[in-house]
């Protein structure tokens, strides 16, 4: 049997369509969708454990190649009474006064005071959250797939966005790689590389 070609994903990107396009167009060579951290993208690619990834910018662009593919906007989650809930946005001026709470996966970094806790994970973030305790910012697609009834995501507008990008090794430019970027990118099957 063929070995897969192996994309990994960082928590919130959603490959899901691309992987769709491939396996309908290159049906004879397997796909495995890989979920990865933030803190793992990297190791995973140098390592050869993956051939692509969807990975959280910024990467170290050493040995890999990155095309970003697209911003996500920051959003602050607050527990469902916080007072945050009833407004459309927020910007970080309204949020001085919080307490954060940063999961080691957020794919933000704070400028504000921080809570202090352990390391803990976002769905373990939310759950504090969603007790009344502090905010917590992250990328707009971790909200969601995280959302609970007792919580509300609410845009920061003056942080700057992150963004996703694909990466690979730069050793590694063949064939398999260059058809999943034309996928990613839209390209038709009949389409040129050009």
């Amino acid at each position: 049997m063929q070995t897969p070609f192996r994309v990994g994903f960082v928590t919130g990107a959603t490959p899901d369509k691309w992987a769709g396009v491939w396996r309908q167009r290159r049906f004879r060579e397997p796909l495995e969708l890989v979920p990865v951290t933030q803190d793992e993208q990297e190791d995973a690619l140098r390592a050869g454990e993956l051939d692509m990834c969807l990975v959280r910018l910024p990467v170290d662009r050493d040995g890999l190649h990155c095309i970003p593919l697209y911003d996500e906007l920051p959003v602050a989650v607050v527990g469902v009474e916080h007072v945050a809930s009833v407004v459309e946005e927020l910007s970080v001026e309204d949020l001085a006064d919080e307490q954060l709470v940063r999961p080691h996966e957020s794919g933000w970094t704070p400028t504000a005071p921080q809570l202090d806790w352990p390391p803990m994970t976002v769905p373990d973030a939310v759950e504090v959250v969603a007790s009344g305790t502090g905010v917590v910012i992250v990328p707009m697609s971790i909200a969601r797939l995280h959302g609970r009834r007792d919580t509300a995501y609410r845009v920061v507008t003056d942080l700057p966005p992150t963004t996703v990008g694909l990466a690979w090794r730069t050793d590694r430019d063949d064939e398999q790689i260059q058809a999943f970027i034309g996928i990613v990118r839209g390209r038709t099957e009949r389409s040129s590389r050009g």
